[in-house]
Order: C-alpha cells, then structure tokens, then sequence
C-alpha cells in the first residue's frame, strides 16, 4: 500500500528489509504488546537492500560470547524455523547447510587468537576445535598449507542457509498478524527535546508514532539525522562471485576465511568466493558499479593459490552489495537513543546481519514491549557506546 490506514501507530518502522521485517514479526506475536505497527519502505522490490545481495551465512565463531550466543540462537531458529512460526504446515523447513567455516592462521598471533576464541566459544558449547596444519591437511587435502600453521574450525550450526526464504516468512507472517507494510520514503522526522513525534513522508502525508525503529541499513545515519542524531554506519561495497571448477573437490568445501580476507566455500555443486575492495571506501548508496578486476587481480589468484583445484574456474555469477558498516567498532548498534527516548536504533551490523536477525529482532521487540531485553542480554552493543568512547570490538569480522 502507498498510504497508511491509520493516523497514528504505536511503533513505525524505517526500513522493511530483513530487520525491519524480523522486528516487525516478533513484535506482532509478542505477549504484552497489542499495538499497531506500521513499516515504511522506499523499495518494496528490495532489489539493492543489502538483505538480497547477502550470502545467508552462519557461523558460532565469534570472539565475544554475546556474538556467539545470538548466532546460537540463530542456528536454533533456522532449525526449527516452522515451529518458531507456529507450526503452520505451509512455513517450509530450512535446511543449515553445515559445512563449517574454516579460519585459517599465518602467523603464531593469528593462531592465538584463533585460540583464544576457541576457548570462548566451547565455553558456551560450541564445537570449534583448533587444528593444525596436518590435521587440516588430512581432513582437507585439497588446501595448500605451506604457509599455514592453523586453523579454527567447526561442523556443527555453521554454514548457510536460505536467507530469502526467512525474510519472506518475516514479512508474510508479520503482514498475517496484522502489520501493515507502505511503500514510501520518509522525508522528514518531527521530534521535542525528549521524543519522536511523527514522520512524513514524500509523498506529504504526516503519521505519528509511539515508538521509532531505525531498520535502514546502510542508510540508518540518514535516518538518524533526520531526528537530529549521529551513527557511524555508511555503506561499504563487498563482492561475490559464483564460479564453476574444471577439478571439482571431493568433498565439500567449509566456508574458508584465507589470511589475505578473500573467503570460499562450496555452494551447491557451484562455489562461491568474496572479498572487500582493497581500499575500502565508504560508498553512495545506489554506487553498484562492479571492478571487475577484482576476480582476476584478488580473488582467482589467491583461490587457486589456497586450492591448487581451482586453477581452472569459470565465473557463471557476481555481484555486488553494501555492508551496513559500523567504522566505530563493526558491531551491531542497539537500543534507545539517550536524548530521544523512543527512537531505538537497530543498524551497524557490518556483515553478520542476516544470521543474527532473528536474536536481534526477538531483543529489540523485548525492549519495545517489556523496557529490557529479556531472552538474551543485548546490552554490550548499546548505540550510546558511541558517544561514551568505549568500543565493543569483534575480532572475526569478515
């Protein structure tokens, strides 16, 4: 729909892609909350959201605990994604490919780190083990370890999946339990000293709100702007490529994180490869254009390097999307602005959005209806770290 049915609505919610979506959903069949929500999107195709552009990764291998445990979380909802929707026999099972991520260390820091992480993660029952390089190379003997001396890694909940098909039921469930969606841009946010009062859109029409999400992705510091607040969030260009090999392996390739940053892993009887720009520069949002010098320069030489297999590939598919990037410390953004109460960001998640959209948005509608999170405690990545100076770093970020 192009225009609200309502003059008013208790949370309205900028940006209808996967967080909006996933916030939208829980908040709708959450006990406690009754209100009418509305979500406003500027493309309701989503053909440039980062959210059709993403991988539908999945991985435990984090270096913050609450960075696990939401991807636990994640794990646990993909795996039961029909009964989390009800049990409604039309919600499709979604299947965890689990090949495992693969990160592997060049130098003894690396590997302690690496270590050091491990620990991290089996303390809350994940399955990473740290091996060594024969161990690596008897389990994979398609790498090239010369200059390797380990690797974390882990075959349990870790791997991909299909985002798609979860942003689909977020939005279809979330319109079923009454959410209205519209298409349209907000042009304008009206705020006092202490709260939001209501948005406009372009199109002129002005809608007051209890509570305002900030779901806009890359775009979430022009959202937060217009209600005379900052968020180090831009837009960051990152590439992937779908490739045939002449040599398939014979097994399955983990997603594998090389120490030069370009990441593969198998895709189907495809594989598919990524990387950032060498130069990574914050970006127009509607800059899509391709460096198609990228394959040949970066990724097919270090692919065929790490894999001796992939020396003969073809590209059958690329493109390229926008990470939501955090510069401040490349963790996710949450919670309520200190200055304005009821405007609570959602945004910054630099890549490992889509695995974590389901802890995030379950957490974000716990605030909005309860006043704290209740499940998982979300408070490590409060926006206002921002302004207090004190970063929450994540280590593994790809």
């Amino acid at each position: 729909m192009t225009t609200a049915q309502h003059s008013s609505y208790d949370v309205i919610i900028i940006g209808g892609a996967m967080y909006g979506s996933s916030v939208a959903w829980w908040l709708s069949q959450m006990d406690g909350f009754d209100g009418r929500i509305l979500v406003i999107e500027r493309d309701p195709t989503y053909e440039f959201a980062s959210t059709s552009h993403t991988n539908s990764c999945i991985r435990q291998q984090f270096s913050n605990r609450i960075n696990v445990q939401v991807s636990q979380f994640g794990a646990e909802f993909i795996k039961n994604f029909r009964d989390f929707m009800g049990g409604d026999p039309e919600v499709p099972h979604l299947p965890l490919q689990s090949y495992g991520y693969m990160y592997l260390a060049d130098t003894e820091a690396f590997a302690d780190t690496l270590k050091e992480a491990q620990a991290v993660q089996n303390g809350l029952g994940a399955a990473t083990k740290f091996m060594t390089r024969d161990e690596i190379a008897t389990a994979y003997p398609f790498y090239q370890l010369d200059d390797i001396i380990g690797a974390n890694h882990n075959l349990i909940d870790e791997g991909y999946f299909d985002g798609g098909t979860m942003f689909d039921w977020f939005k279809r469930m979330a319109r079923r339990n009454g959410v209205e969606y519209l298409a349209g841009e907000v042009a304008s946010i009206t705020h006092s000293k202490t709260g939001v009062e209501s948005v406009t859109l372009k199109a002129g029409d002005t809608i007051a709100c209890g509570t305002l999400v900030n779901a806009s992705g890359p775009r979430a510091a022009v959202t937060a702007r217009m209600a005379g607040l900052d968020i180090p969030v831009v837009a960051r260009k990152r590439y992937t490529f779908i490739f045939d090999a002449a040599q398939p392996l014979d097994r399955d390739l983990p997603l594998t994180i090389d120490p030069s940053g370009v990441h593969m892993r198998s895709e189907g009887k495809y594989y598919l490869a990524g990387c950032p720009p060498d130069v990574d520069l914050d970006v127009a949002f509607d800059d899509f254009e391709f460096d198609h010098s990228i394959w040949q320069e970066k990724v097919w030489p270090i692919i065929a390097t790490r894999v001796p297999a992939f020396e003969q590939v073809k590209v059958i598919n690329e493109w390229v999307g926008h990470y939501a990037y955090n510069t401040f410390d490349q963790n996710a953004l949450l919670g309520r602005s200190e200055t304005l109460s009821n405007f609570i960001f959602v945004n910054g998640f630099s890549g490992h959005g889509l695995q974590q959209s389901p802890a995030m948005g379950r957490g974000i509608a716990e605030l909005i209806t309860y006043g704290a999170y209740r499940s998982l405690d979300l408070s490590p990545f409060d926006v206002n770290r921002v302004a207090r100076g004190e970063k929450f770093v994540e280590k593994a970020v790809i």
